[in-house]
């Protein structure tokens, strides 16, 4: 089937006169596009048979830094027509192949991460409408396809049947009339309450934000071909709030089902915090309550205690990482106590996945990890699929994150040591001074000092201050206050470090120095610590 997509920029002036036309048949699967980011950004239109296909804006040149592409496996034999408004030597080095300019070096770039999900080309944000459904987890995530920076806002897609491995899969979102594509998430309606199911096979619906620069609404599209392809509902938008609270900020709607009150829940974030509104349908929303203090990507979900289902509480989050725990009614979340966060550094805008069987019981969170790729033909990544769980601790009900079991599978060779000096553990580490994939999992003790941690190439990835209680700088008191021991859990991929520090009672991310001229490798420092246990193992890679 043929689909159109307009841009917002289409609608400011479709009949503005081109730099430079372009007629090609479309005979292979993609056209490849030459970028390069001193170029001016200038809007690009693909007609198909005369009728515009798609608009975006480029940094297109005759002298790329990178090269980004299209899919047009849809329109073979069709006709294509490339207009641009910019300088037209660029047209000149478009081409058709049925691979991607660079596929040779595909996942083996410099600094493409090894073991964390990357788009093949262009910028990606944050993670969109986790789902899993008929064996698959979906990510979808934002999306610039035609650029390394911010624009262009699609919704990207990725499926993965562990977790650990993903297939990049064509856009499923672009840009239309309303708006380009903000974030959001997916359901499945079972029940069929939109009225999308297609016999049998239930669809899944999208519920995203679709931005304009006069307003940011609400809207959904759906699929019932396994998130392959998408329909947008011709009633869009189904929320439209700019005007109740005067205010453009209404975005990122978290969308989930809500047994006892068999209703449709949305958490939107609206000015100053989350709102809660409810559906019958997922067409039609009503406004229920309101809770300030948050800003951007709301989620909300429900965690046994210590793994006790009749014992439960909510979480609600926004896009920072704090969170509140309290109750929820299906119209409004009453927060038992104050703001607390269990993560901080590079992640952000985290969602978790919807439709976790029963039998599994996770509750399974990705984030986006705000890490630069420097001059490689993608930025952004997606950071490692965790568990949540609450537990009680010495200051109440707290929520930890660790990496999900499935990360085990892609551990290889590994080595363990017991009771080190820092000297010893050094030499012990010198055989990986060259290693960029690895998992540490240590136990430091403070002997005559009040702190210690470690180095790598002169970057710090763990620095704890038992006398300020500190982590990296971030306060952090252990369980048992007078303990002098701390436990990390550290992934290293090639551009990023991941650490989870006492079973996951606090976490952090950050991106990795690579072009410090220090190479020392790895160095646990302190006044005569002991390491009390080392354990290192060697990552492979997930893009085989």
């Amino acid at each position: 089937m043929k689909k159109v997509f307009l841009s917002m920029i289409a609608l400011c002036g479709i009949c503005a006169a081109y730099a430079g036309d372009s007629t090609l048949t479309v005979t292979k699967r993609y056209i490849n596009l030459p970028v390069a980011q001193e170029a001016e950004r200038n809007r690009m239109t693909f007609h198909i048979d005369g009728e515009v296909e798609r608009t975006f804006v480029i940094r297109l040149s005759d002298t790329p830094d990178y090269w980004v592409f299209c899919d047009m496996s849809a329109y073979r034999g069709a006709t294509l027509r490339i207009a641009f408004d910019g300088k037209a030597a660029g047209l000149a080095k478009i081409y058709q192949d049925d691979r991607i300019a660079g596929a040779d070096s595909l996942y083996r770039e410099a600094a493409r991460p090894q073991f964390h999900f990357t788009s093949r080309r262009g910028w990606n944000n944050d993670p969109n409408g986790l789902l899993f459904h008929d064996g698959e987890y979906h990510l979808f995530y934002q999306h610039n396809p035609y650029e390394r920076e911010w624009e262009n806002m699609h919704w990207g897609h990725a499926v993965s049947r562990d977790l650990v491995r993903w297939q990049e899969l064509p856009p499923a979102l672009y840009p239309d009339a309303i708006g380009t594509m903000f974030s959001g998430s997916a359901v499945v309606d079972d029940e069929n309450t939109a009225g999308f199911n297609r016999g049998d096979t239930p669809a899944i619906v999208a519920v995203y934000t679709a931005a304009s620069p006069e307003r940011q609404v609400q809207c959904i599209a759906y699929s019932t071909d396994r998130g392959r392809t998408w329909t947008k509902y011709a009633g869009n938008p189904v929320v439209d709030s700019k005007a109740a609270w005067n205010s453009q900020d209404t975005r990122d709607p978290k969308v989930f089902r809500h047994a006892p009150t068999r209703r449709w829940v949305m958490v939107l974030n609206e000015r100053d915090g989350h709102s809660i509104y409810t559906s019958a349908n997922l067409r039609e929303w009503r406004f229920e309550s309101h809770v300030t203090g948050f800003w951007e990507c709301p989620d909300l979900f429900e965690l046994p205690v210590d793994g006790d289902t009749a014992n439960t509480r909510w979480v609600m989050y926004g896009a920072s990482g704090a969170y509140m725990i309290g109750r929820f009614d299906g119209r409004q979340f009453i927060p038992e106590g104050g703001k607390y966060y269990y993560t901080t550094g590079a992640l952000y805008a985290a969602q978790t996945f919807a439709g976790i069987p029963a039998a599994d019981g996770r509750r399974i969170q990705i984030g986006w990890g705000r890490i630069a790729h420097g001059p490689m033909p993608f930025n952004g990544m997606m950071l490692l699929p965790t568990e949540l769980t609450l537990r009680t601790t010495k200051d109440g009900i707290r929520l930890f994150s660790n990496p999900v079991k499935e990360i085990d599978r892609l551990q290889g060779d590994s080595r363990t040591w017991t009771k080190l000096t820092a000297a010893q553990a050094n030499r012990a580490m010198e055989a990986y001074r060259q290693s960029d994939c690895l998992r540490i999992k240590a136990r430091i003790k403070l002997s005559h000092a009040t702190d210690a941690g470690l180095r790598l190439h002169g970057q710090s990835i763990l620095t704890y201050d038992m006398n300020f209680n500190t982590v990296n700088g971030v306060f952090y008191s252990p369980e048992e206050p007078t303990s002098m021991e701390l436990s990390v859990d550290i992934l290293i991929d090639k551009t990023s470090v991941e650490v989870f520090v006492d079973g996951g009672a606090y976490s952090y991310a950050l991106q990795r120095e690579l072009n410090s001229p220090n190479r020392e490798g790895f160095r646990f420092w302190g006044n005569n610590p002991e390491i009390v246990s080392l354990e290192v193992y060697e990552m492979r890679t997930i893009w085989n």
